[in-house]
């Protein structure tokens, strides 16, 4: 039996983080179109393209995911946060008519992750983001399940570069599911054996009996 040195730690789900998750980690780091609603005093440096002191108020910058939600306050409104474009409306057409043309990992490799963690910044389109991401996985699952279920020792980089990281995590799921079948039918799978609680109990009750 093969034993692993790391054991992953899965994702939050939803809105919830998990920052034991390496996939969540690297979701954090994931940029945000920003644009602040104050002065920054003495943050210039941070702004690449200024040369000035102080970041000004109504200055569009990025941010990294887990810096626009600390500083994201709707009493001091600090930042205001924009909607990514594979997030707005147009995407949102694309992806109702066929999700399955759409390259998530080029798009953003964090697709479904990013899209739930956008719900914490208040907006008119959140509604409609939510339901999107949701009918893009329903209408992603099935395709990528069956591919995952027929291609038993095949090349599938093509199908898998495209898919988002929560879909490649699927798609792993479903191809050790259809492996474990195939070594099962080969007769090849683990045998079931007892456990080290049941033998130890066997040893300690045949001298019992026999006394």
């Amino acid at each position: 039996m093969t034993t692993q040195s790391y054991l992953p730690v899965p994702p939050g789900v939803g809105m919830e983080e998990n920052f034991l998750s390496l996939d969540d980690i690297l979701l954090s780091q994931e940029k945000l179109p920003t644009r602040t609603e104050c002065v920054f005093p003495r943050l210039g440096f941070v702004e690449k393209t200024s040369d000035t002191r102080d970041i000004p108020e109504g200055t569009k910058m990025e941010m990294p995911l887990w810096l626009s939600k600390g500083l994201y306050d709707n009493k001091r409104r600090l930042v205001s946060v924009e909607q990514p474009k594979i997030y707005r409306q147009g995407w949102r057409t694309v992806f109702s008519a066929d999700p399955n043309v759409v390259d998530l990992h080029k798009m953003g490799p964090y697709y479904y992750g990013l899209g739930s963690q956008l719900l914490h910044f208040d907006s008119p389109e959140n509604p409609e983001i939510a339901q999107t991401v949701l009918q893009t996985y329903i209408g992603r699952f099935r395709r990528i399940m069956d591919s995952s279920q027929n291609a038993y020792n095949e090349d599938t980089s093509a199908l898998v570069e495209r898919l988002d990281v929560l879909e490649r995590s699927l798609f792993r799921t479903g191809q050790i599911g259809l492996n474990d079948f195939q070594r099962w039918e080969k007769g090849q799978a683990s045998q079931i054996t007892a456990s080290n609680l049941v033998q130890n109990y066997r040893k300690r009750k045949f001298p019992d009996l026999e006394a």
